[in-house]
């Protein structure tokens, strides 16, 4: 039972092979063997805060070292992980962690959240830690639940999938079935670990025995190639605006060249892009679609990038795919409709939200808002979204809540927010306001800056007379995107 914790086999890591790396952040290295005495130890301590087996623990720190621990130390406890972005305004802390219910919050210093109890992992941290005995006792796992994982983004309703210790396991097995991971891997994690890219890849590496650099943001290409470089780095996960600036800055740099795996998730390329970064950064490319519900669903492989870069590829290991229409029943190949899938790391449901699980779940499904097609050989073309998500950089952000946020200022009556297209980023955030006095754009933009995450910021204001609207009322959003 302890062996389908996801922590336990780091015990075993380190007994293998207890000098080799596991984690490097700046000037820190952990072997094996250190790395799991720190688990081991942070387990105890966080026991003493209150933390266990079924409660819920928001985690809202930074991008370093401490925070790959207590995430596993967490998990060795039995108690379930909620991620918060530390860039988060108070707000938007106070209205996660609110919703869900946490029981206790790790934060940054200075970052205490509104109405949850809070301990704040200082530069003290580590000493105190190293003053506890190793914790003893590993939780059982399997079923028991490890996370509620929201989307990058918050809706003005949170939902977060609870996914538990087997169904993370589900998609570390097609990690190193399709994406190949293997224990002599060196995985450099430049990417957020409160996404769900950066934290499962940063998982699935640890899991398998190999090495994990961190390299966290903000973005510096320059220093990124230096660290592949010295790290002899094998694997490496970008999102979309990421790559789009190493090919305009760094085409042909030989420590990308080198990599065994370049890999990209959370918004599509497109099909220039793909062939353009296949061709100039890195020949074993491929592009990974995923979603927090669901883990991994296609892979697009580098043999497939000439003839299918229009697609987001097949289905990869023990994922089933298929395209319905509104009475969910199977359409032929090349129609499109709505995207359904299922696989093993599947979550079943939202944590405490039955009535967005009922939309989003159907016998056995996962619906994730997403239209596309299916071709006779089983290549997937997405075909955009059902809903209005707007996805900034491989960030999902959703109107609802950036409008709340325009419409809380006092000049502001209306306002309605779309993404419009943007070759650095995929999407950018314009907002259309109606106003009963005049407001200048900087005015809304500072107001929403304080009130939201920086990638949630509209670019783009446009004041107009009245939102156009249909007859019962809602808001014609189409119509004010061909107003851009």
């Amino acid at each position: 039972m302890e062996r389908s914790n996801l922590a336990a086999v780091q015990e075993a890591h380190a007994r293998t092979h207890p000098h080799d790396e596991a984690l490097v952040d700046g000037a820190l290295r952990l072997t094996h063997s250190q790395f799991a005495q720190r688990i081991a130890q942070t387990a105890k301590h966080l026991r003493t805060l209150g933390a266990g087996p079924g409660v819920l623990v928001g985690v809202a720190l930074g991008d370093h070292a401490t925070h790959v621990i207590i995430m596993l130390a967490l998990a060795r406890i039995g108690a379930v992980l909620l991620p918060l972005d530390h860039r988060w305004t108070p707000g938007e802390r106070e209205r996660v962690a609110t919703h869900f219910g946490a029981a206790l919050a790790l934060v940054e210093p200075g970052q205490a959240i509104s109405g949850t109890p809070c301990v704040e992992v200082s530069e003290q941290w580590p000493d105190t830690v190293s003053q506890c005995a190793a914790d003893p006792v590993m939780a059982p796992g399997g079923d028991a639940p490890l996370l509620v994982s929201l989307s990058s983004g918050t809706t003005g309703r949170p939902k977060g999938p609870r996914i538990t210790h087997a169904q993370f396991l589900a998609r570390f097995r097609t990690h190193w079935i399709d994406l190949g991971f293997v224990a002599q891997d060196c995985f450099v994690c430049a990417t957020p670990l409160y996404f769900g890219a950066g934290r499962t890849f940063v998982w699935s590496t640890l899991y398998a025995g190999g090495k994990v650099v961190l390299a966290p943001p903000p973005f510096d290409p320059p220093a990124l190639l230096d660290t592949l470089a010295r790290e002899h780095a094998t694997t490496l996960f970008l999102v979309p605006t990421q790559l789009r600036r190493l090919l305009a800055e760094h085409a042909g740099a030989a420590p990308l060249k080198r990599l065994r795996l370049l890999f990209s998730s959370g918004a599509p390329l497109t099909r220039e892009e793909r062939r353009a970064i296949h061709a100039e950064l890195n020949a074993y490319f491929c592009e990974y679609y995923a979603s927090t519900e669901g883990g991994g669903v296609t892979l697009l492989k580098p043999a497939d990038i000439d003839k299918h870069s229009d697609t987001v590829g097949r289905a990869i290991h023990a994922v089933d795919v298929e395209i319905v229409d509104a009475h969910h029943q199977p359409v032929s190949p090349g129609t499109v409709g709505l995207l359904r899938y299922r696989s093993p790391g599947c979550a079943i449901g939202f944590y405490r939200d039955d009535e967005a699980s009922q939309e989003a779940f159907r016998d056995g499904w996962f619906y994730p808002g997403d239209l596309a097609q299916l071709d006779a050989a089983g290549y997937l073309t997405l075909a955009g979204r059902a809903k209005d998500m707007i996805i900034r950089g491989g960030i999902n952000v959703y109107p609802e809540e950036v409008e709340a946020a325009l419409q809380a200022h006092p000049a502001v009556r209306e306002a309605a927010v779309v993404g419009m297209p943007s070759v650095d980023l995929g999407e950018e955030i314009a907002a259309f306001i109606v106003s009963d006095t005049p407001v200048e754009d900087t005015v809304l933009r500072d107001w929403c800056a304080a009130r939201l995450a920086p990638y949630k910021v509209p670019r783009v204001f446009r004041t107009i007379a009245d939102l156009p609207r249909n007859t019962s009322g809602k808001v014609q959003k189409a119509q004010l995107k061909t107003m851009l």
